[in-house]
C-alpha cells in the first residue's frame, strides 16, 4: 500500500512529551523556508502544520497536484502563523526534482530545512513482498538522494544559524537488521565507504529480487525492500553528514515510531501529529544544540555506527 510517511517499527525507550518550542528565543523568522516532502496527508502533514504554527514559510510537497493542494489550503485555513505555499513535487523524477529546485532558487532564494518525508511501501502488516522494490528504493532512497544534492546549492549558510536536512527514516534499515557479515563490514567502515558503494549494494538487491534469489542473503527480514531502502539512506545521510561537517548544514535521521498513518493502516503506538511534533522539535532545534550524523529513535539521538 503506497504512502507519504515513514513510520514503521522503532520503539524509544520512555517515550516524554516534547518541551515546548521557546518562540522568545527562536533562531528563526517568517523568512525561513522549510520544505517538507510529501506532505499532504500523515507525519508530513502534521510537521508542516507545527512548523508553520511555528511562524516559518514552509513548503508543502506532493507527488499529487490536487491531493497537495487541499493538504496546503487546509493549513492555510487553520490561520497558522507561518506561510504556507505547496510545489508539486515527485522525487523519484529526475525533471521534477530539477524544477523543483529551480522553483526554490528563483521563486524563494533558497531553503533552510529539507524534510525527506516522501516515501512508499507497498506491504502489508504482516507480509514481506518485494514486487515493487524498484519503485520502493527509486522513492525512498534514489529520489531523497536527488533531492537533497539538487537542493544543496540553495541552502543559506549563516555564522549564527545552521541549515539541516532531516531525512525521515526508520529502525528496519538499522545495521542490527543486516545478517550479511560483509555487508555490515563495508557498512561500518566509515573511512573507507563511499556513495558509490551504498548504491553498489541497493544495485545489487534489485538485481537478487529480479532473478529471485534475494532470500538467505542476509538483507533485513522485515518489509525487507523498505529496510534496503532505509539502510541505504540511513548510510548515505552519514556520509552526507561527513561531507558538509563544519559547512553550515546538518544532517540528521529520525525514525517517528509505530505510527497511526496509511503506511500502517492506522495501526500503531502514537499519532502522526505526536510525530510530526517531536521531528518539528528536531528540526528546530537551537543552533547550539543542534548535533549531526544522528539517528533519533523517537527523541534520543545515536552514532550510526553503534547500532
Amino acid at each position: 500500500m503506497p504512502s507519504s510517511s515513514s513510520s514503521m517499527d522503532c520503539v524509544a525507550s520512555k517515550d516524554k512529551e516534547t518541551p515546548p518550542l521557546n518562540r522568545a528565543a527562536a533562531w528563526w523568522t517568517g523568512e525561513t523556508v522549510a520544505v517538507v516532502t510529501g506532505a499532504n496527508r500523515g507525519i508530513g502533514h502534521a510537521l508542516a502544520a507545527r512548523l508553520a504554527e511555528q511562524g516559518l514559510c514552509v513548503v508543502v510537497t506532493a507527488r499529487d497536484e490536487a491531493r497537495g493542494e487541499a493538504a496546503a489550503a487546509a493549513l492555510r485555513a487553520r490561520g497558522l502563523r507561518g506561510a504556507v505555499r505547496f510545489r508539486r513535487l515527485d522525487v523519484a523524477d529526475p525533471a521534477s526534482v530539477a524544477a523543483f529546485a529551480s522553483w526554490v532558487r528563483d521563486e524563494l532564494g533558497g531553503l533552510d530545512i529539507l524534510v525527506n518525508n516522501a516515501g512508499v511501501s507497498f506491504n502489508e502488516m504482516d507480509t514481506n513482498s518485494v514486487e515493487h522494490a524498484e519503485t520502493v528504493l527509486r522513492t525512498n532512497f534514489y529520489g531523497a538522494k536527488m533531492l537533497t544534492e539538487a537542493l544543496l546549492p540553495l541552502f543559506r549558510r549563516s555564522p549564527t544559524t545552521t541549515s539541516r536536512i532531516l531525512n525521515i527514516s526508520s529502525q528496519l534499515g538499522l545495521l542490527n537488521k543486516v545478517k550479511d557479515p560483509q555487508l555490515r563490514r563495508m557498512l561500518l567502515d566509515e573511512a573507507a565507504l563511499t556513495e558509490g558503494n551504498i548504491e553498489g549494494m541497493a544495485s545489487r538487491f534489485l538485481a537478487q529480487v529480479a532473478d529471485g534469489t534475494w532470500r538467505g542473503r542476509g538483507w533485513p527480514e522485515v518489509w525487507t525492500d523498505y529496510a534496503v531502502s532505509k539502510l541505504a539512506l540511513n548510510a548515505y545521510s552519514r556520509l552526507l553528514a561527513s561531507r558538509l561537517a563544519g559547512r553550515g548544514v546538518s544532517v540528521n535521521c529520525f525514525c517517528p515510531g509505530f505510527t497511526r498513518t496509511d503506511m500502517t493502516r492506522g495501526l500503531g503506538k502514537r499519532t502522526a501529529e505526536e510525530a510530526g511534533r517531536v521531528a518539528a522539535g528536531l528540526a528546530l532545534l537551537p543552533p547550539q544544540h543542534l548535533p549531526t550524523g544522528k539517528f533519533f529513535k523517537w527523541r534520543t539521538p545515536q552514532l550510526y555506527s553503534k547500532l
